[in-house]
């Protein structure tokens, strides 16, 4: 006799199937790598939290790190979408370490009353402690340990930032091995925690000091993600992986270093990695906007293109870029204060040159900036950069002679702003082309006053209005179409897992009477 399935027990089956199938999707979305920015608070006149949230949402920042819970920043990230990597400092370490009661009221603190409003990604305690406060290692573990007790409902990743020091000998990669002295009273205790409850080995790499520190071994190119030639790509003579650039040869480092330990399925979270854009040029020659807008660029486009390592094709670790802000107020040498993206009053420091990125980080929003002399620049150096840009860089300066509608302000600097800008947007606004030997910026500010007006200004635009509408019309009719191939492209795997769900809808509604 056939057996016959209630009907109202087929629908609950079929609702059960749909939702699984899009949970499914849900997690597989939350686990494709992404690009972060860490957000330091050394900076003068730091945007106000709300204000922040807005520049964050403007440039469709998704991920954050913050290095301390800064509550009014999170209550202030409340119903964003924006997910937080939450830091603790290191020196609150000793007191989350030596008490678990402490571990629990700081969840309470930072954690309870924002989460998940305020998403929190994963929790970062400390930050390089076994370099920069070996005396506290003692009680990070402990401090790890407290503070899960105290997540035990929630779901949330906790491991500690380590930098790359840590790793000894690590090209080519297959030879590198953890720092014997750490391992076996804090690393194998760490990966076998990071294991157990699935959290990533957080890792601050930094190509641009293996490259200072290389002693011209390492090509500058290698450091970019620039493309290089076969004879100059680094083969490791163990495996004879190929790499073609440094950060890859880095985290395939850490991953033989765990497995050296036994470890092979904890991944690797980059929780810093940048370029400095500015330093003094004797000590750090390439410190540069120039090489900062370039690795940037490429290490977005890396982690977006998920093309994995060489070791790894199919793990693709996501990435915080440092920073987000240059921190002025950060003591110690010239490039300490030029790690952002932006300056404080949240104009770029350079362009970022990222395409397919869907509007992450494009901070050049409105297609409007400029390239003017720096604040406090050398007169003798902007003086020469003038005479460049209106010799050899052959830039419109005719406006800036005498009886013209920008000769005043007579002075160098107003002149040289407005050659360089005049170069800037001549080369299409081009990486580099706002440099002048570091005497120029870019701004979002139009620099144009009285009847002086910019190249590039919104003014000198309404005269050509017409002509621009058409192009614009022509520019939103391919993004419709750019957008309309990109909707059609459906996941494969959501495909496949659809169709199972309604071949047994079809079997189970086949069995009702």
């Amino acid at each position: 006799m056939e057996t016959k399935i209630p009907q109202a027990s087929s629908l609950l089956l079929i609702i059960s199937l749909t939702l699984f199938v899009i949970t499914s999707l849900a997690a597989r979305q939350d686990e494709d790598p992404y690009i972060g920015v860490c957000i330091g608070t050394q900076v003068s006149n730091l945007l106000a939290p709300a204000d922040l949230v807005a520049f964050l949402k403007a440039q469709q920042i998704k991920h954050i790190r913050l290095y301390d819970p800064d509550t009014n920043i999170l209550s202030a990230l409340s119903g964003a979408g924006i997910r937080v990597l939450l830091g603790i400092p290191n020196n609150q370490l000793l007191a989350l370490g030596s008490s678990p009661a402490t571990a629990a009221a700081w969840v309470a603190r930072h954690v309870l009353p924002f989460h998940p409003s305020t998403p929190i990604s994963a929790i970062a305690v400390g930050d390089d402690v076994p370099f920069t406060l070996p005396s506290v290692l003692p009680v990070l573990l402990p401090a790890l340990l407290s503070l899960r007790s105290s997540l035990s409902n929630l779901s949330i990743p906790i491991s500690t930032p380590l930098s790359f020091s840590t790793i000894i000998d690590p090209f080519p990669p297959s030879q590198a091995f953890f720092n014997q002295s750490l391992v076996s009273g804090f690393l194998l205790p760490l990966l076998r925690f990071l294991s157990s409850c699935s959290s990533p080995l957080m890792l601050n790499l930094y190509p641009y000091y293996v490259l200072t520190r290389a002693r011209g071994v390492v090509p500058l190119d290698n450091a970019l993600f620039r493309p290089l030639p076969p004879s100059r790509e680094e083969v490791d003579p163990n495996t004879l992986l190929h790499y073609t650039n440094v950060l890859d040869a880095m985290l395939d480092a850490a991953y033989f270093s765990m497995r050296n330990l036994n470890f092979t399925n904890i991944p690797v979270l980059i929780t810093e990695t940048g370029w400095p854009s500015l330093a003094d040029r004797r000590i750090e020659p390439f410190a540069s906007k120039d090489n900062a807008d370039t690795y940037n660029s490429n290490i977005i486009k890396h982690v977006l293109d998920r093309t994995g390592t060489p070791l790894h094709p199919e793990l693709t670790s996501s990435v915080y870029i440092y920073e987000l802000f240059d921190e002025d107020l950060r003591p110690g040498p010239l490039s300490e204060q030029h790690w952002g993206l932006f300056y404080g009053n949240a104009t770029p420091v350079y362009l970022l040159h990222v395409t397919g990125s869907g509007g992450l980080l494009a901070n050049d929003t409105t297609d409007k900036t400029y390239c003017v002399a720096t604040e406090g620049a050398d007169r003798r150096m902007l003086q020469a950069a003038l005479d460049w840009a209106c010799g050899p860089g052959r830039a419109n300066c005719s406006e800036i002679q005498p009886g013209e509608t920008c000769y005043d302000p007579n002075t160098v600097k107003a002149h040289a702003s407005y050659a360089f800008n005049s170069y800037y947007q001549k080369e299409g606004k081009v990486a580099g082309s706002c440099y002048f030997q570091g005497v120029a910026m870019i701004t979002t500010s139009d620099p144009s006053h009285g009847k002086c007006i910019f190249p590039g200004s919104k003014e000198m635009t309404n005269i050509t209005q017409v002509a621009l509408n058409a192009t614009q019309t022509s520019d939103a009719e391919r993004s419709c179409r750019q957008w309309w191939r990109r909707s059609a492209v459906i996941d494969v795997n959501l495909l496949h897992a659809l169709s199972i769900a309604l071949s047994v809808t079809v079997i189970i509604l086949t069995s009702i009477p």
